[in-house]
């Protein structure tokens, strides 16, 4: 489950602009160039098959551009791609950098993986848990060289200050948040209430003294390229923090088990897909192992991941993606009050 907020028209490199960077790369001959119009409109990205291959060229969004937070997800990637991790290498410049900083923006450029989308099975789904254990089990001997960010989902101020600036949002987004406001306001109290008895459970759990290490922090399939039933590319590491590795792992398994349906909210069903959820786990843990506590942690780290991922965009936009925000908040408590009611058959499904 994931949002894009902003429908606008797509950023585009200018000829004038592209020329000047392809100056600074030894990519081959160029044989053509297309527009590669995903992730942020804000970004533009463009796929550049030359004799060498086929290479993917993005400009950093504003926003997205600090060199120094740039240069620590670059060192993310080039220690990953030094172990075999599977990820798009990251392309030097000319001058041996993988960070092109000209006229104003920042610019990089990456092999071009083939590959498919995820198709909900639970192989898929048990290789996306495996690969996310081999990136904590790679990650974790890494020294950055820059300070990593920190923080995540879990006790954030900032989710909860989106709880509390959602209703206000929606006042001006929503007829029916306007009409329902004693709906709203349950719904709300509710989801406020979750988010901080889940967030406590956890702190009691001892999260606060479990080792940190970098951590991926936006681990859904949308970040993942497939072939078949296997991951073979892993991108997007610019939200990458200092964390515990628990955070990322139950926000996985939250990620590959949770359960939609179009873009009708109220048809969504409460339930989580438990093959899934015990896929994924398995994958994990045949990597890298989860202790008890942690397992004990994933069914409230879920509920705040749940939460927060909803209600940020929420309080921001007044939707989520496409869909209008009052009834997707309403799922939500839905499938809160589902993980809330089985969190101890969460907790033990890996047996």
């Amino acid at each position: 489950m994931s949002s894009t907020a902003g429908y606008g028209e797509r950023d585009q490199f200018r000829p004038d602009e592209l020329a000047i960077v392809l100056s600074h790369y030894d990519l081959g001959i160029i044989e053509a160039v297309k527009e590669f119009p995903r992730g942020s409109r804000r970004a533009p990205k463009l796929l550049l098959k030359t004799n060498k291959g086929v290479f993917l060229l993005k400009r950093r969004a504003r926003g997205k551009d600090d060199p120094f937070k740039v240069a620590f997800c670059h060192q993310i990637q080039t220690h990953l791609a030094l172990k075999q991790f599977p990820l798009p290498h990251l392309q030097d410049t000319r001058a041996g950098v993988s960070m092109l900083q000209v006229i104003g923006s920042i610019y990089e450029v990456f092999e071009y993986i083939r590959g498919t989308g995820y198709d909900n099975s639970l192989e898929a789904t048990q290789d996306a848990g495996k690969t996310l254990g081999l990136f904590h089990k790679l990650i974790a001997d890494i020294e950055p060289d820059y300070e990593p960010p920190r923080g995540a989902y879990h006790g954030a101020r900032m989710v909860q200050q989106s709880i509390e600036q959602a209703p206000v949002t929606l006042a001006h987004t929503d007829p029916r948040a306007v009409e329902e406001t004693e709906m709203m306001r349950k719904t709300m109290d509710f989801l406020s209430t979750a988010y901080n008895e889940a967030a406590a459970k956890v702190n009691e759990l001892g999260i606060n003294e479990w080792p940190m290490q970098i951590i991926h922090t936006d681990w859904h399939p949308g970040n993942m390229l497939f072939r078949g039933s296997r991951v073979v590319a892993v991108i997007d590491y610019d939200a990458a923090r200092l964390q515990q590795r628990i955070i990322d792992t139950a926000n996985g398994a939250l990620q590959f088990s949770i359960t939609g349906g179009g873009d009708d909210a109220a048809s969504w069903p409460d339930y989580l897909d438990m093959s899934r959820l015990k896929r994924f786990l398995l994958g994990y843990d045949s990597v890298t192992q989860i202790t008890r506590a942690e397992l004990n942690a994933i069914p409230w780290l879920m509920v705040e991941a749940l939460i927060a991922e909803a209600a940020i965009p929420i309080a921001a936009t007044g939707s989520f993606a496409r869909m209008e925000g009052y009834g997707f908040l309403h799922m939500i408590e839905r499938k809160v009050r589902w993980l809330q009611n089985h969190a101890d058959e969460l907790s033990n499904v890996l047996g």
